[in-house]
C-alpha cells in the first residue's frame, strides 16, 4: 500500500490549497536583474517607527534565553489603557491571524456554521474550511460586505461570521449604523468578529469602532494588528478584544507562547510613538490621493479605499500585467483568487514608489 499523506489529512484540509506569499525581493532581483525592488503587494507600512528601528536590540531587557511572558502581561496593560477595556478583555496573537484562527478552532465544530461576504478576506475561509465547518458565503454589492445578505445566510447552525471593516482586498468599509443594525437583528448565540486590521487609518467618527461596541454588544469580537500602520509585520503580532468570558476561551486553545520577546517589546513601544501614526496616516492619504488621481489619468477605476491600498480595474486580465510590471521591477497583487481576475491590488507606498509604480503600469498597459 502507498503511503498518501494526503488521504489521511481531514477532509477539511484537503481540499485547502497552500496560501502562495509573494516573492522575497533578493529573489526577484536575481531572477530580473532589478534592484531595488518596489514592493507594493502585501498592504504593509513603507516605515518603520524609529521608536522600534532605533537601538532597538540593545533597549530590549528580555533574556532571549528565556521563554518571552506567556500572558504578555505589559503589552496588554498599555493596549487595556490605551483603548479603555480591561487586560483580560484581550487576547494576543502571532499577528490578528493567529487570532482569527482562534476564534474558529474554540468555536466551530465540523457542520457548524460561518458566514462570510465574497471578495472578503480569505484567512475566514481557510481557516472555517480547515475544521470541516459548513461555510455559506454572502454576494457582495459594489465589491463591499452586503450585511443585509450575510443576515439572510444565519441561520440555527451558524456559529460565527466575519466582517473586515475595512476589507482587504477592496478596501470597502461599512458605516457604524449599518453594523449596529446588523448586530441588533442576531440571535444571541452568533460570534461576530470584525476584523479592524486597517482601522487606524482612518478617521471618519461615522466609522464603528468595534472596541467601543463592546459593552453594547457580548457576542462582539474586535481584532486588529501591529502589522499595518503600526509598521512591524516582520513581528507579527496583533489582538483581539473581547468579553472577559470569550477572551477566556480563546486563551484556553492558544499556544502558550505564541508572541515573542521581540514582537511583545515592539508593540509595546510601537503603541506609544502616536507621531508615527499620525505621520504614517497623513502619508497614506496623500499617496492614496496620488495613486488615485494616476489611476484616474490612466482611464483606469479604482475601489474607493479607506486602508492603506487601492485595488484597480484594468478591464482586462490582470495576471499578464502583473507580469510586465514585475519584469520592470515593481511587484503588486493579482486577486484573481479573490475572484478579481481584472483587478491589481497596490499598496500605498512612499511618494517615489507610487510614482514609479504608476509609470510601469502605463508602460506595461501599452507593452
Amino acid at each position: 500500500m502507498i503511503f498518501d499523506p494526503l488521504q489521511l489529512a481531514i477532509p477539511g484540509v484537503r481540499a485547502l490549497q497552500p496560501y502562495q506569499p509573494g516573492k522575497p525581493n533578493d529573489i526577484i532581483q536575481r531572477e530580473f536583474g532589478k534592484e531595488p525592488i518596489v514592493n507594493l503587494a502585501s498592504n504593509e507600512n513603507p516605515r518603520t517607527p524609529d521608536s522600534v528601528a532605533r537601538d532597538f536590540l540593545n533597549g530590549c531587557n528580555e533574556p532571549f534565553s528565556r521563554y518571552p511572558d506567556g500572558s504578555g502581561h505589559a503589552l496588554k496593560n498599555a493596549l487595556a489603557q490605551k483603548l479603555d477595556v480591561t487586560p483580560n478583555q484581550i487576547t494576543l496573537g502571532n499577528g490578528s491571524n493567529d487570532v482569527l484562527e482562534l476564534l474558529v478552532k474554540a468555536f466551530v465544530s465540523p457542520g457548524e456554521g460561518v458566514v462570510v461576504s465574497e471578495h472578503a478576506f480569505a484567512v475566514y475561509s481557510l481557516a472555517a474550511s480547515a475544521v470541516g465547518a459548513e461555510l455559506k458565503t454572502a454576494p457582495a454589492v459594489e465589491w463591499g460586505h452586503d450585511l443585509q445578505a450575510m443576515r439572510d445566510l444565519v441561520d440555527r447552525k451558524t456559529k460565527l461570521v466575519f466582517i473586515a471593516n475595512p476589507n482587504n482586498p477592496t478596501g470597502t468599509w461599512i458605516s457604524e449604523t449599518e453594523v449596529c443594525t446588523f448586530l441588533d437583528s442576531l440571535p444571541g448565540s452568533v460570534i461576530t468578529v470584525i476584523d479592524e486590521a486597517y482601522f487606524e487609518y482612518f478617521s471618519d467618527a461615522q466609522m464603528p469602532d468595534a472596541v467601543h461596541l463592546l459593552n453594547r454588544y457580548p457576542a462582539l469580537v474586535a481584532t486588529r494588528t501591529f502589522s499595518k500602520i503600526y509598521g512591524l509585520a516582520g513581528f507579527r503580532v496583533g489582538y483581539g478584544v473581547s468579553s472577559p468570558e470569550i477572551a477566556d476561551i480563546l486563551n484556553r486553545v492558544r499556544q502558550p507562547f505564541n508572541v515573542n520577546s521581540l514582537a511583545l517589546t515592539a508593540a509595546e513601544r510601537a503603541l506609544k510613538d502616536e507621531e508615527f501614526l499620525i505621520r504614517s496616516r497623513e502619508l497614506n492619504n496623500q499617496g492614496m490621493i496620488e495613486l488615485v488621481n494616476g489611476m484616474s489619468s490612466l482611464g483606469l477605476r479604482s475601489i474607493p479605499s479607506i486602508a492603506n491600498f487601492l485595488s484597480v480595474d484594468l478591464q482586462r486580465p490582470a495576471f499578464p500585467v502583473f507580469e510586465k510590471m514585475l519584469q520592470r521591477g515593481v511587484l503588486v497583487r493579482p486577486i484573481a483568487n479573490y475572484g478579481m481576475p481584472n483587478h491589481l491590488r497596490f499598496t500605498i507606498g512612499l511618494e517615489e514608489e507610487n510614482s514609479k509604480a504608476l509609470d510601469v503600469l502605463e508602460q506595461s498597459l501599452i507593452q
